[in-house]
């Protein structure tokens, strides 16, 4: 194990928040971050074969199975078994009409399908050497998130208050007054606060109410919070329940503990709910009369939930189409923007282009079949098996928790956008599974809480 394996697992989660946010279309920045996860691997060579030796059979399958799918639909097939695939009429006529078809892969995109691959170097980084990380190190690494949430919040700042003239990263989208951050699609950056909320929560030891380091914690979450605000992302905002639940849930256990949730003789309830309470009633006043301005900002968020004109269904409509062509063994990985297109109907098109299917399972189908949807089924499988053990586990149990509901917010997106597919993101998942998995080799380092913690709050 290199002894620089903490410093090497920042790198690279730093290099995915401030370069891996603008997805496929922005190759060298992805290539930057898969450069640092290649050089981590292969300085740690050592971890990758316990991994793949010591660590659970369960996941190792997963991980193994997930880096193959790309790999195996780009072995080069005879013409005779690739020309009787599904779908494959137009690129059998295309390449007929130069000469004679000789062998090709599985995919109608040799170069999407192996971008596709690459995408999934960093996670694969994050999550082998996270597994043997200490608890000290998973907390530096969930530090930097939130870090990276702040610094994408604030850079958003800029981009709001300059209406997308100024600050903007990723310009081939600009929709003025709305938060980008780091990131070329809102909903990404909303879900992606949405996750270091989570991790602020569950990663963390409580601090006692009103302390400073409560303060900062506060503080930061209601910056968090407000950024996914300014993103007018819908599901982003829906999707601030999750954190909520969390807080709510890891005040409640705390307290429970150690005061034990019962009312004194004036009926008052404890102090560190008393004070969520306060906290809570005061986020919503402000958000209230900040509504109230004519033309604010929450004003056009609120506006957002009764547009009409979705384009969403009419994707569904023409992906479910393009599914049903290429079924059972899909286009390939990363190829929806190369197959929808033929695919798309003449009264759905528009001045803009779709891009994704902007639902994960239907993508999916159309890229990999049914092959993909087993293996999504079965890391859902995984992540409820291994949760329930790391739930029962004292000092796992919050930051798996965190994990659970970064992987959930995800799940529940991916119903209407593509959260999973910029490099960012993938990490945030990768590290979120770490939390979740059983340690290899983990060093327990975590102190027993100490009486004092009793006038703690989560």
């Amino acid at each position: 194990m290199h002894k620089n394996l903490s410093i090497m697992l920042l790198a690279i989660v730093t290099a995915a928040c401030l370069l891996g946010g603008g997805g496929v279309a922005y190759g060298l920045s992805n290539l930057a971050v898969q450069l640092i996860a290649i050089a981590v691997l292969a300085l740690n060579g050592e971890l990758v074969a316990r991994f793949v030796t010591q660590g659970s059979r369960f996941l190792v399958a997963l991980v193994i199975l997930t880096l193959a799918l790309p790999l195996l639909q780009l072995v080069p097939l005879p013409p005779a078994f690739w020309m009787g695939l599904p779908g494959r009429e137009l690129v059998t006529e295309a390449i007929k009409s130069f000469g004679e078809p000789g062998w090709r892969p599985l995919t109608v995109n040799t170069s999407r399908t192996f971008v596709a691959f690459l995408g999934l170097i960093a996670p694969l980084a994050v999550l082998v050497a996270g597994l043997f990380a200490s608890v000290q190190v998973r907390q530096r690494i969930a530090f930097t998130f939130v870090a990276a949430g702040v610094a994408s919040v604030l850079l958003g700042v800029v981009q709001v208050m300059g209406n997308n003239q100024e600050g903007l990263l990723y310009p081939e989208n600009p929709l003025p007054g709305v938060l980008f951050g780091f990131f070329a699609n809102r909903n990404s950056v909303a879900i992606f606060l949405v996750s270091c909320l989570l991790l602020l929560i569950g990663c963390f030891a409580p601090q006692r109410a009103l302390s400073p380091r409560w303060i900062a914690r506060f503080a930061v979450a209601v910056l968090i919070v407000t950024g996914v605000v300014l993103t007018q992302s819908r599901s982003g905002i829906a999707l601030l329940t999750l954190p909520a639940a969390l807080f709510l849930l890891k005040t409640y256990a705390y307290t429970s503990a150690n005061s034990g949730i019962r009312q004194s003789n004036t009926g008052a309830l404890p102090r560190p709910l008393q004070i969520g309470v306060i906290a809570a009633a005061m986020a919503a006043l402000s958000l209230g009369a900040v509504a109230a301005v004519p033309g604010s900002r929450l004003e056009a968020v609120m506006a957002r939930f009764e547009q009409d004109g979705e384009r969403r269904p009419e994707i569904w409509e023409d992906a479910r189409f393009s599914a049903e062509r290429f079924w059972p063994v899909g286009a390939g990985m990363g190829t929806f923007d190369e197959v929808f297109q033929v695919d798309e109907s003449l009264e759905h098109i528009s001045a803009r282009r779709a891009g994704r299917a902007h639902n994960e399972v239907l993508e999916l189908a159309i890229e990999a079949g049914p092959i993909a949807l087993i293996l999504v089924a079965a890391w859902a499988m995984w992540v409820l098996h291994a949760g329930w053990g790391a739930l029962r586990d004292t000092e796992r149990r919050w930051p798996a928790l965190a994990g659970i509901g970064v992987l959930l917010a995800a799940a529940l997106q991916s119903l209407l956008e593509f959260p999973l597919r910029n490099q960012a993101m993938l990490c945030v998942a990768a590290f979120s599974i770490v939390l979740i998995a059983p340690p290899i080799g983990m060093r327990k380092t975590a102190a027993t809480p100490s009486r004092r913690d009793g006038d703690q709050a989560a």
